[in-house]
């Protein structure tokens, strides 16, 4: 590292200074987190222990029977027509937002390569346009390179890009299309074609998106276009017998579910942003509307960049007996120049050009502008209500607000606004909008058609709703050019934002993550605040998928010669995960398919689909499916591997010898357990103290401990966290190395991606790193302690602390004197004394045992070592193989079929019962538990208001802070709610399922019983504000998800017959459905 060099320099007064720092000090405090299973991985862990308990004869006998099982030899897809096509374009050379001196020449061959010839003043950017076709056997295809469009249903006034063409040609010939392409490259362009193909032909289209605003959008612009076009959200229906119509994809799937009329006049379906796909919650609803959809429907796939975009093409291919086209282009028709902002550096420096290029120098520079590690740059030192700018309240700024003020007023100054500020949180945004008091960026004019637009929008609201302080405060902003853009913010509010950022009236827009999902608003210049986030479990890097996402806002096609991206960092980055985040690879579309009861309900309705036809055909056997016959064979080729090429003389000789070592080590394993328990380790871990980290089985060596203290719980978690996991200790190594990542989502610890290890022979490791550990990553403690300074923030600091663990390894030969856990560490409790004891007695035994004299043990002990690690292998190949068996033989259906049949919704035939009937119509709460409150009369003897706060609980996920005081109006339903949840767990727990009961129960979250309550009391919104931390966007977003669900109950009384009860749901839908919540789309 540079730095280091620096200090290599300084190597004679360093030696002398290390010297000093071998010596005692105190404790400090610093704020770590540690490393953490997920529950998810957890049950993974408990999955495998159980796995491992099964003989070997038994995975071998289940290994064998499935193919008995499950028919493996499908019909396989056929991938053809594959093709690459390389186009170039040349574009302005431009500095960007470097100095005009740094301008490249003009006309220079190392710019372009040398390979073309390029203008004067021109740079040539290449990219590729990929296309393949998945089709099922037998089928007469003809290549797409031979098809000619005859009677074109659309022209356009400008030269198709190559995707667009190839891809259009796809749809005329009555193809489906999966276009990946990235943001802003034209891929709406293919959608417009089908649906204008479609009224040609006088059949029907239906456009999907993700999200309800999205949808508004599209309508809009659809209908601008077209003309015949209708929306269906839910709550908004308009000219639902148009041609084209753009719905939810949860409408879409609805209709199917219910066997609508309109599906057989539907010849395309357009599926917006299908990477949605991958979503935790909802993109399981994708997966089961494409698996429904008839086959002789067509589809237009447009997505984001996705690396296994063939498996999706030869998924559809499979599941609807039809081709399916992939077209994928890396073109982008701004390029893109990266930048680096180091907080308290020199400037900002290009570390990835137009072209694609690492500037590995400049890299190195920013990293050297970096002056300690600390809080990201944007983070608002607020928190709660008054760290909440719209909640009354002002925003505590830092010092990151003169880089904000810097780099917004350097954008400004080089005319690369507008821009679009991205932040990880609600409260950052705010609280650095609120920091450009100074900055003015409109004219008077400006202002005023500003202030015309923003007061006629919010004419729809009553009048009291207009004098919230969200809006009062916000106008003077919007004024100013500036504006906030998140999920907290009034629906109505967002929309004017939205409709004045693209009249180009907002020239500095601070938003959230949300802004680059879907919405066609591009900006000149895109700025990270931060580039790692919180993603609701730990701290990690934004994804490779992430930052594409997000930076693709960068650069207006046919007004921007250039897209700028800034990352603003305030800690030292390896270049692997630069490179990772900037040029890594999109994320995967991976299923994120999931059983839910009300699913298996529909389709136990259905005709001609089932349960088991849903999971048979879904994206997640298939992919499941297309790796079982990798593993098979990778089983096979290491069985042979062990049978043919590990044969060991007297075996059984070196088995006694192992077997003494495997007690050996377990034994000294529960004996580490006691000496790094907190009541014996803790007085021992103080600033300074060597200690040996194993972190999940992998040896980081030696290091010196920074920090130790008690894991600060955070309330909104409900893990019970053991003596171990309860301390956190923050220690400085010089091993850890990181590789180099294609997607950095996925987390080892808070602080570093997954790709974090322990360098290997002949690998540059990384110079004092500080990693948080919990107690369990303690191997040894030693007697050495060095010297510390108090605060390891500065670099220069932990580089000398570095350079002194270091040394001290290597004056002690490295050999490390240990802390003896009796005489040292005075641990003298019995359970310890009974352990050395055997520990003793084992030692003797290996000491004594015949293959221990043997001459030639080393050589035979490691090539025994070598086969029982294969041994392993086949073991764990095997529990992997029969995880994929599980799910291929639906195992986790069986055991929901099992929780329907014992609640009574299902009989033993599978025959839908009424219960099950009123489930079925329940798609946006617990079905289970609502069905079943309806049933039990917990219902009967509620007010309405009632009614709409205990459903609350179902409709309202946000975590919050709050701490509800309930009268016993609420708190006696409440309870009842909770005990039928309860009653429910431990059934789903007696069919099989891996449920934890607390978990389930504590998912009903009471948190805006009272805020709902008061709500349809007739309270004024201002009122109910004041009654949670909640923000007000996401009340309105709460109170039409409840409303959505009321609504499913008044359907679902219907279907029971209870006129009163259905009277009592439509009284609560309308005390809900009033001023503010009721209030409209401004894109309507």
């Amino acid at each position: 590292m540079a730095d280091l060099k620096e200090h290599n320099k300084e190597n004679d007064t360093n030696n002398n200074e290390i010297d000093d720092l071998i010596n005692d000090v105190e404790l400090s405090d610093n704020d770590f987190d540690d490393f953490e299973d997920s529950e998810e991985e957890e049950k993974d862990n408990d999955n495998k222990k159980r796995k491992l308990n099964e003989s070997d004869e038994d995975i071998d006998t289940k290994i064998k029977n499935v193919n008995k099982l499950i028919n493996f030899n499908q019909k396989q897809a056929i991938v053809k027509d594959g093709f690459e096509t390389e186009q170039s374009k040349q574009y302005n050379i431009s500095n960007g937002l470097l100095p005009e001196n740094a301008v490249v020449k003009t006309g220079e061959a190392a710019t372009n390569g040398g390979d073309d010839i390029v203008e004067e003043g021109k740079v040539q950017i290449k990219h590729q346009v990929r296309h393949q076709v998945a089709i099922p056997p037998n089928y007469n295809y003809i290549p797409i390179a031979e098809h000619v469009r005859v009677k074109e249903a659309r022209t356009y006034p400008f030269t198709l890009d190559p995707f667009q063409d190839t891809s259009i040609s796809c749809i005329d010939r009555n193809e489906s299309v999966l276009v990946s392409a990235h943001t802003s490259a034209g891929k709406t362009v293919v959608a417009e074609y089908a649906i204008a193909q479609t009224l040609r032909d006088k059949q029907r289209v239906i456009y999907t998106s993700p999200i309800k605003a999205l949808s508004n959008q599209k309508y809009r612009e659809l209908l601008k276009e077209f003309g015949d076009v209708g929306l269906m959200t839910g709550d908004i229906t308009i000219n639902p017998d148009a041609s084209c119509i753009v719905m939810t994809t949860e409408i879409l799937r609805s209709m199917l579910y219910r066997g609508s009329e309109m599906m057989r006049e539907v010849k395309w379906v357009v599926f917006d942003e299908v990477h949605y796909m991958r979503d935790k919650e909802r993109g399981v609803i994708w997966e089961e509307t494409i698996i429904l959809l008839p086959d002789n429907c067509r589809y237009v796939f447009l997505s984001a960049t996705i690396p296994n975009a063939k498996e999706f093409a030869e998924w559809i291919c499979m599941i609807h007996n039809t081709p399916c086209h992939i077209v994928y282009t890396d073109y982008r028709p701004t390029p893109l120049q990266h930048y680096l902002f180091p907080v308290g550096g020199d400037g900002i420096h290009l570390v990835v050009d137009e072209k694609s290029n690492f500037r590995e120098e400049n890299f190195q520079k920013a990293m050297k502008g970096i002056g300690s590690q600390g809080d990201d740059s944007s983070s608002s030192n607020s928190s709660g209500k008054n760290g909440k700018t719209f909640k009354g309240g002002a925003a505590k700024g830092n010092d990151s607000k003169a880089d904000i003020y810097k780099i917004i007023k350097m954008i400004w100054t080089k005319k690369y606004n507008p821009v679009i500020v991205f932040s990880f949180s609600k409260r950052d945004c705010e609280s650095l909008a609120m920091k450009m008091t100074n900055l003015d960026f409109n004219s008077e004019e400006e202002k005023e058609s500003i202030s015309q637009i923003f007061n006629n929008a919010i004419e729809i609201l009553p009048e009291n709703d207009r004098k919230l302080p969200q809006i009062t405060q916000l106008l003077p902003l919007l004024r100013r050019g500036i504006g906030i853009h998140h999920s907290g913010l009034l629906p109505i509010l967002k929309e004017v934002i939205e409709i004045l950022f693209q009249e180009g009236f907002l020239k500095v827009l601070f938003a959230t993550e949300t802004f680059s999902i879907g919405l066609n608003m591009p900006a000149k210049t895109v700025v990270f605040t931060g580039v790692r986030k919180w993603d609701g479990k730990s701290i990690r890097w934004v994804s490779g998928g992430e930052y594409i996402q997000m930076s693709g806002r960068a650069g207006r096609r046919g007004l921007d010669d250039r897209g700028i991206v800034i990352m603003m960092i305030d800690e030292k980055m390896e270049p692997q995960v630069a490179k990772g985040m900037v040029k890594g690879q999109s994320d995967r579309l991976d299923s994120a398919f999931h059983l839910g009861y009300n699913m298996i309900l529909n389709l136990l309705r259905v005709e001609g689909v089932s349960p088991e036809y849903m999971l048979e055909h879904s994206f997640f056997q298939f992919q499941n499916s297309e790796s079982l016959p990798k593993m098979n064979k990778q089983l096979a080729d290491t069985e042979e591997d062990l049978k043919l090429n590990h044969v060991i003389e007297n075996e059984s000789e070196v088995a006694d010898f192992y077997k003494l070592n495997q007690q050996l080590k377990q034994l000294k394993e529960q004996q580490k357990l006691i000496i790094s328990h907190p009541a014996n380790s803790s007085k021992f871990l103080n600033k300074g103290r060597l200690i040996k980290v194993v972190i999940k089985g992998k040896d980081y060596g030696w290091g010196v401990v920074d920090n130790f203290q008690k894991r600060p719980v955070s309330r909104y978690s409900s893990k019970d966290y053991t003596d171990h996991e309860a301390f956190i200790v923050s220690v400085l190594l010089n091993t850890v190395y990181i590789d180099s990542p294609t997607n950095l989502i996925k987390p080892l610890n808070p602080d570093f991606p997954q790709e974090v290890r322990p360098a290997q022979a002949g690998e540059q490791s990384i110079e004092g790193c500080i990693l948080p550990i919990d107690l369990y990553s303690i191997d040894e403690i030693s007697k050495v302690k060095i010297k510390m300074p108090d605060h390891l923030k500065n670099k220069q600091q932990i580089l000398l602390v570095s350079k002194s663990l270091t040394e001290v390894q290597k004056r002690l030969s490295n050999n490390i004197p240990i802390m003896n856990p009796i005489t040292g560490m005075k641990i003298t409790d019995d359970e310890f004394k009974n352990l050395a004891s055997k520990v003793e007695f084992l030692n003797k035994e290996i000491e004594n045992n015949d293959f221990q004299k043997s001459l030639l043990k080393e050589e035979i002990y490691a090539k025994y070592l070598i086969k029982m690690k294969l041994k392993e292998d086949i073991k764990l190949l095997k529990n992997k193989i029969l995880d994929t068996i599980s799910i291929i033989q639906l195992d986790d259906l069986k055991k929901r079929k099992r929780v329907l049949r014992r609640l009574g919704f299902c009989n033993e035939d599978d025959i839908v019962e009424l219960k099950g009937r009123v489930a079925c119509s329940i798609s946006s709460g617990d079905e289970l538990l609502i069905t079943e409150l309806m049933f039990n009369g917990i219902f009967n003897d509620l007010q309405p208001t009632q009614v709409a706060a205990l459903l609350s609980c179902l409709a309202f996920q946000e975590r919050t802070k709050d701490e509800p005081k309930l009268g016993p109006e609420l708190s006696e339903p409440l309870a009842k709610l909770k005990s039928t949840a309860t009653a429910i767990a431990k059934i789903m727990k007696e069919s099989g399922l891996d449920i934890v009961e607390k978990d389930y129960v504590e998912s009903f979250r009471p948190n805006l019983m009272e805020v709902v309550y008061e709500w349809c009391k007739g309270a004024e919104f201002s009122h109910i504000c004041h009654l949670t931390e909640v923000y007000e966007g996401s009340l309105i977003r709460g109170f039409k998800r409840l409303e959505e669900l009321i609504r499913q109950l008044v359907d679902a009384c219907a279907i029971i017959g209870n006129d009163k009860l259905k009277d009592k749901f439509s009284e609560a839908m309308k005390l809900i459905h009033r001023d503010i919540v009721a209030a409209g789309s401004l894109y309507l």
